[in-house]
């Protein structure tokens, strides 16, 4: 029985002001939203899609989806 797991990577763009969620597991999948709560909607939405028209990659009833959020936040050098 294959077995897997989707990791979703999700970044801050500073730039744009959104999450961007992207993954290496899972081809074509590239959710931008302005929460993470949004964006975990958005992403298991794709995810959903792109298993279907890619194929399972598991045999499991349920593909579990592991999003990783990270922002980097910075505050003033009091010393600088």
């Amino acid at each position: 029985m294959k077995a897997m797991s989707i990791l979703v990577r999700a970044l801050w763009d500073d730039e744009a002001s959104v999450w961007v969620a992207t993954s290496s597991d899972i081809d074509g999948l590239v959710v931008e939203a302005g929460s993470v709560e949004e964006l975990e909607v958005k992403v298991l939405s794709a995810v959903a899609d792109l298993v279907e028209l890619n194929g399972s990659p598991s045999e499991l009833p349920e593909i579990p989806v592991h999003i990783m959020a990270e922002h980097v936040a910075k505050i003033p050098n009091p010393f600088y």
